[in-house]
């Protein structure tokens, strides 16, 4: 898609046009991390996302749109900087401001940048621009949006190809999330968006907000839900969760990932998951085998 194009489709959005300009298929494919409520580990799996897909030999950029709140450097341990601000206001190049780590590309954004604060008008816009002019780069771009219902973030999300939302057990997070996909399905026209279940307890507890999830959004909106999995609750300090997803390649939430990831690359995408050489899929969509009493370290991902 042009930029001429792609910015027309944003502004009819902008406006809360229901009519949806469908993005013309390439070999890019864009997927919008997003969340109805804040801390529910979006950033988390939208790293663990990229790392996985460029781990695999794909070319993956990530966008932070979090614009003055970013915790994606903060999470690999990067210098917190002003890029996103010097691209905005053209004094430094896309390529001067992503930080790269062989075929993983972040553009991270800023952390309380008070002149960001004072020019957010058409951020949006900005990253529909850096999409269209770069996607003949990469074969994956992720946008880490923020939570919550604002318009730039909603009109990303609708450009997107793909939808993940990542949604906790407690009332606000399904509530809020609910509101976002309803939001996305009438005034957007997106008739389909994947869900991630993060912090469940119990397998009980995971069929059962798959159920209500599901079912509610079949019954009262034109879209569908297809399910990628559930995250176990653990009483771990974030750090360590995020060293257990991010950096332990061994763990078992590292392996059960793949195998969640792979599923959607290969039957939405039509590609494969090379990391994915010996995985094996869980029968059980939320728990091992063993058991979830039986996590004590780790995390569990199910297919």
């Amino acid at each position: 898609m042009s930029t001429k194009n792609a910015t027309e489709w944003l502004m009819s959005h902008k406006r809360f046009d229901a009519h949806q300009l469908k993005k013309i298929p390439n070999r890019t494919y864009s997927i919008a991390i997003t969340s109805g409520k804040g801390g529910v580990g979006k950033t988390s799996v939208s790293i663990k996302m990229a790392k996985v897909l460029s781990d695999s030999g794909y070319r993956v950029l990530l966008v932070d749109f979090d614009t003055n709140l970013s915790n994606t450097a903060v999470k690999l341990g990067l210098p917190i900087t002003d890029n996103f601000y010097d691209l905005l206001s053209a004094k430094k190049s896309f390529e001067e401001c992503i930080y790269t780590e062989g075929n993983f590309h972040l553009l991270s954004a800023c952390n309380g940048n008070y002149d960001l604060l004072d020019n957010e008008a058409g951020l949006d816009k900005l990253i529909v621009d850096i999409m269209v002019e770069h996607e003949k780069e990469y074969d994956f771009i992720l946008l880490d949006c923020p939570a919550g219902l604002s318009k730039e973030s909603l009109s990303l999300s609708a450009y997107c190809d793909y939808r993940f939302v990542v949604v906790t057990p407690d009332r606000s997070s399904i509530t809020d999330s609910y509101s976002l996909i309803k939001i996305l399905n009438t005034k957007y026209g997106v008739s389909e968006n994947h869900l991630l279940l993060n912090k469940v307890s119990s397998n009980r507890q995971y069929e059962k907000l798959v159920k209500s999830l599901s079912e509610t959004v079949s019954n009262f909106l034109s879209c569908r839900l297809p399910v990628l999995g559930g995250l176990n609750f653990e009483s771990l300090e974030v750090d360590h969760f995020d060293r257990i997803l991010l950096k332990d390649a061994g763990s078992r939430i590292h392996k059960n990932f793949i195998n969640v990831l792979r599923r959607f690359v290969e039957e939405d995408i039509g590609t494969t998951l090379s990391t994915c050489k010996s995985g094996q899929d869980s029968s059980v969509p939320y728990a091992s085998n063993s058991g979830v009493d039986d996590l004590e370290q780790e995390v569990q991902l199910g297919s």
